[in-house]
């Protein structure tokens, strides 16, 4: 049976678009919007499909894997968002997920890997991450973001 249940172990934000990635405990997730500090939150209309970025914690491993490394690449090296653990990436795609008490996310699609991964993460990065690249989602409800958080795949979605 695959589990639809599993845990937020990481939250990032760029202030600019190419600026570093903070690292937070918590954040407010806001409708339209995005995340609360990320370079999205703001923009005319919000951010579309690409408000949030999520990776699964599992596939740090397996790209460092990739690249002959034993220990998971740092998440901020990748630029997303949210890292998730627990979760199968099958069961992700085209659903709606609940963060902690309030938040729900809408998955909207995949986030391949661009070319700044062999910068961020190191020569060959981009194909390490070939397939393990994460989802884009958007914020359908608003709340507030904690490490820890558990993450609910919500029923037919």
């Amino acid at each position: 049976m695959t589990s639809t249940t599993g845990r937020l172990m990481w939250i990032g934000v760029r202030p600019e678009r190419l600026a570093d990635v903070q690292v937070l405990e918590t954040t407010q997730a806001l409708v339209t919007q995005g995340l609360e500090g990320d370079h999205f939150e703001g923009l005319p209309g919000g951010a579309g499909k690409r408000q949030v970025t999520l990776v699964r914690e599992e596939d740090l491993l397996t790209a460092a894997q990739r690249l002959g490394r034993d220990d998971p690449l740092e998440p901020a090296q990748l630029r997303r968002n949210l890292v998730l653990a627990g979760l199968p990436m099958d069961a992700l795609r085209a659903c709606r997920l609940r963060i902690g008490d309030a938040v729900v996310l809408e998955v909207t699609g995949g986030c391949p890997p661009c070319d700044r991964m062999d910068e961020t993460v190191g020569p060959g990065g981009r194909e390490a991450l070939d397939g393990l690249g994460g989802l884009t989602a958007r914020v359908v409800q608003a709340g507030t973001l904690r490490r820890g958080d558990p993450v609910e795949i919500l029923p037919g979605a």
